[in-house]
């Protein structure tokens, strides 16, 4: 007859159990986010409640059908151990259903949910617990109870059941927004010291979830509970090692899940092992954890808290491991036949939860959708379920409202004496000051959109300006350069006086030349910028080109005491451009090279058949060059970069940038590599489609 100590040792081990629950509510709302995490400890209580009840009404007379707890006996009676082990059993059916809630934390509605733990407490603990301790309280023994199957307190029969309903839902609800994909990520937890007091309270706990299942209080229970903390031990120890290796980083639920790993692992055979055997069994248990997670993340399953790692693969390695581990004259059977037995129920029990819970879950997602809707997760399931809310979340929710793209931050709500309070008025602070800014910048804006309109009408006027004054500004000065020439060649008799007519006749025609060519290039740079400037396309001979460009600047170089060189591959082909532009191109570079080349300097043009099929005009000097930092002001209209030269060589600063827009009408492109003191390589580069032969066969196609 069982002892009164007997019973108070089970209900002192209920309790115990019954903190577990607690330990479970902690660690799944610290492992969730913010928002979810009410909801998360709400299911929690309602598993427990409705589990424990459910088992209570029907799922106890179909685990245990012929037993004390069908008809207990006078002395099961006088010292309540038939209650005690009905307490203590539906505690057990509460940690097997509440397993499910944290897997599939965050996404499956609290009603639903409600609904699937029913459906484990009835449908699928009883059944898989039936078969392997129907006779814990003297009934017929189930069949694999028959063949010896070893599962002292549920490594299998609770825990790997739980797994495996929770898998099952699992696939069936999918993960969460967000957390597979290109951008996806794993949520951030809410409070992961909750969460380390949740597995403190559960080691707690197991020491009445093991220790209890002795059913007595028997010399047996201290060893017992030895096992259960060093298999816990060395399941947080080998899972830091592993997270080490697979993730170079120690992960903090890597650790925490660990721990309980190695306790549902030896939740097994704890009466059978040795301590060193526990310790090893615990072991296993937190690198089955590590080995799964990465597992199920590679498969793309979301288990928000890692409760199929814990439960599901602990506990099937755990319950495997009984024979191997556990003196062979503490088994009934030799070790390999046992370990036969253990598969077999493994895998039975696996089946039988897994394929149920997979049709029963698929068919209430029929009638019911397990899953909430986008928005409601979106929310937050203690908003969107029980309409619970926190200053936090009513912060998180204010700013998340201006998430998009043209929001402007706006105030939050600020709650007098919560702990946010001092955040949220500081962050109200803020969004004053970007206010501010965000004013000062509007205006400022508006100013340069006024200014850039101005000016840009004021350079339109002027471009046009320019463009229209053409004949008006070329016709006079061709006229003053025409008689002064007149003049200088004494077409009609000789110049009276001493000669210094004759040199001020000279000075007016140079100067006048001078003048023409700057407007030139001014005209010519205000067409461009008018858009007035249009290609009139023919078929150019670059050697042509090159033989008059010489002709026209050789005076000039022969004046200024530099070699002028010209230079082109025998097999050049004809150019497809404007021939006007293209010997406009080649004189500003060629007399910008002269005009910046000491005496005695050299300018090479050059004009050959690049490897890609373009045609290129290269001229290099020997000149002052320029440094690197000035070469992209070079290309900017009206710049001066050699004050000295410009005294001796004034211009308008439009050579380089006119050759740039000229190149750029035609498609080409402009380069400049140059270093001080060591001359200039300037080379205008036409597209592969103005050479004539590819011209003529784009043509022809």
């Amino acid at each position: 007859m069982p002892q009164t100590i007997d019973t108070a040792w089970l209900i002192v081990a209920s309790a115990l159990v019954l903190v577990m629950q607690g330990g479970f509510a902690a660690l799944e709302s610290g492992l969730v986010r913010a928002r979810n995490n009410i909801n998360v400890a709400a299911k929690n209580i309602a598993d427990l409640c409705l589990s424990a009840a459910a088992f209570w009404m029907l799922g106890a007379a179909i685990m245990f059908a012929d037993g004390s707890l069908a008809a207990p006996s006078p002395g099961e009676i006088e010292t309540g151990w038939a209650a005690a082990f009905l307490l203590f059993q539906m505690l057990f059916c509460g940690t097997a259903t509440t397993i499910i809630s944290g897997a599939v934390a965050e996404r499956v509605g609290y009603r639903a949910y409600s609904l699937t733990t029913l459906f484990v407490a009835l449908a699928i603990y009883p059944v898989a617990g039936s078969w392997a301790w129907r006779g814990l309280d003297g009934g017929q023994p189930g069949w694999l109870e028959t063949m010896g199957f070893i599962d002292f307190a549920g490594s299998t029969v609770v825990h790997s059941v739980g797994g495996w309903a929770a898998l099952a839902l699992l696939l069936i609800v999918g993960p969460r927004a967000g957390r597979f994909g290109p951008e996806g990520e794993r949520p951030q937890p809410s409070n992961v010291p909750l969460s380390a007091l949740g597995v403190i309270c559960l080691w707690v706990g197991w020491f009445g979830f093991n220790g209890g299942s002795a059913l007595a209080f028997s010399g047996g229970v201290p060893g017992i509970v030895l096992n259960t903390v060093l298999a816990g031990c060395f399941g947080g120890a080998a899972a830091q090692i592993a997270s080490h290796l697979v993730f170079k980083t120690v992960r903090i639920d890597a650790l925490l899940n660990g721990v309980l790993g190695g306790l549902v692992a030896v939740t097994a055979g704890a009466h059978l092992l040795s301590p060193e055997a526990a310790a090893g069994v615990g072991a296993l248990g937190g690198l089955a954890v590590v080995g799964a997670s990465t597992l199920l993340e590679r498969l793309r399953i979301d288990d928000a808290v890692g409760a199929v790692p814990v439960h599901l693969a602990a506990g099937a390695l755990g319950t495997l491991a009984v024979p191997l581990l556990a003196a062979p004259e503490a088994l009934t059977r030799a070790p390999l036949d046992q370990l036969g037995v253990q598969a077999l129920g493994v895998a039975a029990i696996g089946a039988y939860s897994f394929a149920v819970a997979y049709v029963g879950f698929a068919l209430l997602n029929r009638l019911i959708p397990l899953r909430v809707s986008a928005e409601a997760e979106r929310r937050g399931l203690n908003v969107a379920e029980h309409e619970e809310r926190s200053a936090l979340i009513d912060m998180i929710d204010d700013m998340g409202e201006l998430s998009g793209p043209d929001a402007l931050p706006t105030p939050v709500r600020v709650q007098t004496g919560v702990e946010i309070e001092p955040v949220a008025l500081q962050y109200n602070k803020v969004v004053e000051r970007v206010h501010t800014h965000t004013r000062h910048l509007e205006e400022a804006m508006q100013e340069l959109i006024r200014a850039k309109s101005e000016a840009e009408t004021a350079n339109q006027a002027k471009s046009a300006f320019l463009a229209n004054m053409s004949h008006e500004l070329r016709t006079p000065l061709n006229a003053v350069i025409g008689f002064a020439e007149v003049m200088e060649q004494e077409s009609f008799g000789p110049l009276g006086g001493d000669g210094r007519y004759r040199d001020y006749v000279e000075t007016i025609r140079e100067a006048g030349a001078h003048l023409l060519s700057v407007i030139n290039d001014l005209l010519e740079h205000s067409r461009i910028e008018a858009g007035r400037l249009e290609l009139n396309e023919s078929t150019v001979d670059l050697r042509d080109m090159l033989a008059q460009v010489r002709r026209l600047t050789e005076e000039n170089a022969h004046q200024a005491g530099v070699a002028l060189e010209v230079a082109h591959d025998e097999d050049l082909p004809a150019l497809r451009a404007d021939a006007r532009l293209v010997r406009q191109i080649l004189l500003n570079l060629v007399s910008n090279a002269i005009k910046f080349t000491e005496r005695g300097g050299r300018v090479v043009v050059d004009a050959r058949l690049e490897p890609d099929g373009r045609i290129a005009l290269v001229v290099r000097d020997t000149g002052v060059g320029m440094a690197r930092e000035d070469l992209r002001r070079a290309l900017e209209p009206f710049t001066q970069l050699n004050a000295a030269y410009n005294k001796k060589h004034p211009g308008a600063g439009l050579g380089l940038p006119l050759v740039k827009a000229m190149m750029r009408l035609h498609g080409g492109s402009l380069t400049i590599d140059s270093m001080l003191g060591h001359g200039a390589t300037v080379t205008a580069r036409f597209p592969e489609s103005r050479t004539l032969a590819a011209a003529q066969a784009g043509d022809a196609a």
